[in-house]
C-alpha cells in the first residue's frame, strides 16, 4: 500500500517516488484532450501539487466534473514534473472523490476580501492568505513554548474561571449560575446574593493569569502562562478582541531592567524564527499584505531597541508639531497614533517606555522612590504599536496594602495575594505578551479578527 504524504514533503522530496498517497481539496481543474489537471492542496504547504489523471482512469467522468472546494485521495508515481514553476507532480493511477462539491462554493479562483472571509470563517483557512496565517500561528505558538523552555521556565497552566480582576478595569465576563429572572436577593435589599452562586461568590472569565502566576515564581523561580484571555470591552478596533491569548513569565529576583531585557530578547527570537522556519509564507504576506514588512522584520533584528521614559515620551511628542487625534500630556495613557509615531517616524525601530505615572496603572505594580512612578514597561512596534505590557511587581507588604487601598480593592479579595509579599517576598518581574499582535507583527495582517480563527468581537460570535 502506498505511504500517505503530505503536499508539503512530496514537493520537497529529493527523488521520485515509486508510489504514494495524497490526500486534501481541489483548488483547479483543467482539462486537456486525454487528461485532467488537478491542483491538490492539503494545508500543509502554500504550494500545491499538480496530480495529473489521465482519460483510463475508470472513474475519469467524474474526474471531470470535479469542481474546487471537494476532496480526494489521489494515488500513484511522483516523478519530475515538465511544467515551469514545479519539481514534481503525481501521475494518478487511482483517485477516489471522498467529497464532492458544488458551484456555490464560495471560494473561488480569485481575489477575496478580508471582510468576505471572515463571513465564511469555517472555509477561510482554505485560502491561500489564511492558511499562511493559521501556519505561522501554529509555529509562532511552538516557538514560545520553546523559547521559554530552553531557559529553564516551567509552563504554569493558569485558572480561566477567576475571582480576581487583575487589572481593576471592570472589563470583565461574569461567570454565574444564577437565574436572571429569579435571582437571590440579600436582606433588605442588599442586591444579589452571590453566595448563592455555584462558585459562593463573584467569579469572571480571567482578564490576566499574572496573579497566579506571580504565586508560582515566588516558588518556582521561573514560570509563563500561554492562554486564553477575555475582555468584556466594547471595541471595535482593528487592535482588539475580546477573546484572545496572552503569554506571561513571571521571574523571581528580577527588576525592572532585567524585565525589559527579556522581553526584547522574546520578540527578536520569535521573528528570528518565524524568518527562518516560514519562509514561503512570510514572502506571500510581503507581497500581498504588507510590503514593507521583510524591511521591518530584518530591522528588529538587526538594531537595538530603544528605551526612554514615560516622560520623555510625552515631551517628544509634545515637540513633535504633529496635531494628534487624541491628546498628549502627562498622565494620561499613549494612544496607538501616539505609540506609531515613535516607532515608526522619530525612532524608526521598536521602542520601550517605562516608568509611568502611578495613576494610570494597575495596583501590583511597584511604586519608584520618586512616589510619582511605577516600574511599568511597554514594548512598542513599528505597525502595531504596544505588543508587550509589564513591569517589577511591587514586593513590599506595606506598599502593595496602600495601593489596593488607593484603587478602592477590597484587600480580603487578595489576601492569598498578600502574603505572597508576607512568606519570603522577593522582587519580582514579568509582562503580558498579546499573541495576537506578536502575529500581527510578524505576518503585516492589520486587522486582528484576521489572525484569530473565530474571532469574538462585540455583536461578533458567530461561529
Amino acid at each position: 500500500m502506498a505511504p500517505v504524504t503530505s503536499v508539503k514533503e512530496a514537493l520537497r522530496s529529493e527523488a521520485p517516488v515509486a508510489a504514494l498517497e495524497v490526500r486534501g481539496w481541489v483548488r483547479t481543474r483543467r482539462d486537456a484532450k486525454d487528461f485532467s489537471f488537478l491542483e491538490l492542496n492539503d494545508g500543509s504547504s502554500l504550494r500545491n501539487l499538480q496530480i495529473i489523471a489521465k482519460d483510463s482512469l475508470t472513474n475519469y467522468g467524474e474526474i471531470q466534473r470535479l469542481t474546487t472546494g471537494a476532496s480526494i485521495r489521489a494515488r500513484g508515481p511522483l516523478v519530475a514534473s515538465q511544467g515551469k514553476g514545479q519539481s514534481w507532480e503525481l501521475i494518478a493511477d487511482e483517485i477516489e472523490i471522498v467529497g464532492a462539491s458544488d458551484d456555490t462554493y464560495p471560494l473561488q479562483k480569485k481575489g477575496h476580501t478580508p471582510e468576505f472571509l471572515r463571513e465564511i470563517s469555517h472555509l477561510r483557512p482554505r485560502s491561500n492568505l489564511f492558511g499562511c496565517v493559521f501556519r505561522v500561528r501554529s509555529r509562532l505558538a511552538f516557538a514560545i513554548h520553546q523559547f521559554f523552555q530552553d531557559r529553564g521556565f516551567v509552563y504554569v497552566h493558569t485558572p480561566i474561571i477567576t475571582g480576581s480582576d487583575c487589572e481593576g478595569a471592570g472589563e470583565l465576563f461574569r461567570v454565574t449560575t444564577i437565574d436572571p429572572q429569579k435571582p437571590p436577593h440579600l436582606p433588605n435589599d442588599g442586591g444579589i446574593d452571590y453566595a448563592q452562586d455555584f462558585f459562593a461568590r463573584r467569579t469572571y472569565l480571567t482578564v490576566s493569569g499574572q496573579l497566579e502566576a506571580e504565586a508560582f515564581a515566588c516558588a518556582l523561580s521561573k514560570v509563563y502562562t500561554f492562554g486564553p484571555t477575555f475582555r468584556a470591552e466594547n471595541s471595535n478596533t482593528s487592535r482588539h478582541a475580546n477573546e484572545f491569548w496572552m503569554i506571561e513569565p513571571e521571574v523571581a529576583f528580577c527588576d525592572l531592567n532585567g524585565d525589559m531585557d527579556l522581553a526584547e530578547e522574546m520578540v527578536k527570537y520569535l521573528v528570528r524564527d518565524i524568518r527562518e522556519k516560514c519562509p514561503d509564507e512570510l514572502e506571500l504576506f510581503a507581497k500581498f499584505v504588507d510590503k514593507e514588512l521583510t524591511a521591518r522584520l530584518e530591522f528588529v533584528l538587526e538594531r537595538p531597541f530603544q528605551r526612554i521614559t514615560y516622560e520623555e515620551a510625552i515631551a517628544l511628542l509634545q515637540k513633535s508639531g504633529r496635531k494628534f487625534d487624541f491628546p498628549v500630556e502627562y498622565g494620561l495613557n499613549l494612544q496607538s497614533e501616539h505609540e506609531r509615531w515613535l516607532t515608526e517616524e522619530h525612532f524608526k525601530c521598536p521602542l520601550t517606555v517605562f516608568n509611568y505615572p502611578k495613576e494610570i496603572k494597575p495596583f501590583y505594580m511597584r511604586l519608584n522612590d520618586d512616589g510619582r512612578t511605577v516600574t511599568a514597561m511597554d514594548l512598542l512596534v513599528p505597525g502595531i504599536g504596544e505588543i508587550i505590557g509589564g513591569s517589577q511587581r511591587e514586593e513590599r507588604l506595606d506598599v502593595l496594602e496602600e495601593n489596593l487601598r488607593r484603587h478602592k480593592m477590597d484587600r480580603a479579595d487578595y489576601k492569598w495575594y498578600l502574603d505572597l509579599r508576607r512568606y519570603g517576598s522577593v522582587p519580582h518581574a514579568g509582562f503580558g505578551l498579546g499573541f495576537e499582535r506578536m502575529l500581527m507583527f510578524v505576518t503585516g495582517v492589520a486587522n486582528i479578527r484576521d489572525v484569530i480563527p473565530f474571532a469574538r468581537t462585540p455583536g461578533s460570535a458567530e461561529f
